[in-house]
């Protein structure tokens, strides 16, 4: 009876614990959902920026409309690792990759144009020499292209039987005292290439000369010998041509993208690889109006002064030319950018770990700097080394789920 009495008064208990208990569940809080977050507690919560519903690589920092016309949407800082793409990797990994960030500046970009050329002769000073006859060259003073010339330096001698003939037809006209015959004479010499140094001799001496010289008409150096000792030349041979060497021209070749960038008066530089550190400073002398159709570059012009000869013709440069800047935009290191088939990207760091891969619409590509058209704003940090370890061939979660460590 006693063990009856017992069992039948924990029952009792039971029941009565169990019907309080339900009492509590079934308060009005827990019955109508959870109680409303305090007054002003939403604006604590950190916005980070603002997207447009249909398309979240559309950014702005502060409320508007998006293309579509629908309102834009606050991102929070709690609510940034629940988008697509965002992950963690642990700080020790971070360190052990060496990745660094560097923040996206806004500002001017300058147009630097970063190209290659080569050294030549300024073609303003380039003499061609030729002869106005028919003749051999018995004689040939420079015989090497490069040589050295000093003006009224004599060159090669050549026979030439008209040559010869005309002088004979002069030395008849001055012994006739015939002015008028003596003067057509004395022209047609000077027509065949005979210069004045060799007329005055002839009215001298009296006698005519089988080889008749001639000499350099400018100072400089053999930029091209075309003859040899013995060899028939007409007046359409190049005998040789005389360069000077205290003006040269810099031709640098610009890819066609950048031709319109380009233009006359701009300010270049020009380095050599065995001038180490010199830098030689001038400007865009002529923008030639025609691409070059092989490599679809288009040709420019810098002249330099060359009093020490140290730019030699067909030396390899590195030119720069500075063309108008162009902004202001927002522009990233160019190390930061993957290129993809069809979308670029850079990583984003979002601080505490986190990151992510964000397309972006890129512009003009200056020196070290990319300029970013949409995708990113100023301040952001993006990832200028491990990104690619990072991105993992476009893939981030997979690249994140192998770089993150066991647990």
């Amino acid at each position: 009876m006693n063990r009856k009495s017992m069992l039948i008064g924990a029952i009792v208990i039971a029941l009565l614990i169990g019907f309080f208990a339900g009492r509590g569940l079934m308060s009005p809080d827990i019955e109508h959902g959870p109680q409303p977050a305090a007054p002003g507690a939403t604006a604590e919560r950190e916005i980070l920026y603002w997207v447009a519903p249909m398309d979240p690589n559309y950014r702005r920092d502060e409320p508007g409309k998006s293309p579509m016309g629908m309102d834009l949407v606050p991102v929070y800082a709690d609510e940034v690792d629940t988008q697509p793409g965002v992950v963690r990797i642990d700080p020790t990994v971070v360190n052990n990759l060496g990745v660094r960030t560097v923040p996206a500046e806004r500002g001017y970009l300058p147009r630097l144009i970063d190209t290659v050329g080569y050294v030549q002769f300024d073609e303003d000073t380039v003499q061609h020499v030729h002869t106005r006859v028919e003749g051999w060259v018995e004689t040939l003073v420079t015989k090497a292209t490069g040589d050295p010339v000093e003006r009224g330096q004599l060159l090669f001698e050549l026979y030439s039987p008209t040559l010869v003939n005309a002088q004979e037809e002069f030395l008849t006209a001055m012994r006739s005292n015939n002015e008028r015959l003596i003067s057509a004479s004395e022209e047609r010499l000077r027509s065949l290439g005979l210069d004045e140094s060799g007329i005055a001799r002839l009215r001298q001496e009296g006698k005519s000369r089988r080889l008749t010289r001639f000499y350099a008409p400018t100072d400089g150096v053999i930029a091209n010998l075309g003859v040899r000792e013995g060899i028939f030349v007409t007046p359409a041979t190049e005998v040789m041509s005389i360069a000077k060497m205290d003006s040269v021209w810099v031709l640098a070749e610009i890819f066609e993208r950048q031709a319109g960038w380009v233009e006359q008066g701009q300010p270049a530089s020009v380095q050599l690889d065995y001038l180490p550190g010199k830098v030689f400073e001038g400007v865009v002398d002529y923008v030639y109006p025609e691409l070059d159709a092989t490599s679809r570059t288009l040709t420019v012009r810098i002249r330099f002064d060359n009093e020490d000869q140290v730019l030699r013709p067909n030396m390899f440069a590195r030119v720069v030319i500075e063309a108008q800047g162009f902004g202001p935009v927002v522009h990233v290191p160019r190390q930061a950018v993957i290129r993809g088939g069809s979308v670029d990207r850079v990583v984003v760091a979002l601080g505490d770990g986190r990151y992510r891969a964000q397309p972006v619409t890129l512009g003009i590509e200056s020196g070290d700097r990319m300029a970013i058209r949409r995708g990113i704003r100023a301040g952001d940090e993006v990832v200028v080394s491990g990104q690619f370890l990072i991105d993992s061939e476009s893939n981030i979660g997979a690249a994140m789920q192998r770089l993150e460590p066991e647990s």
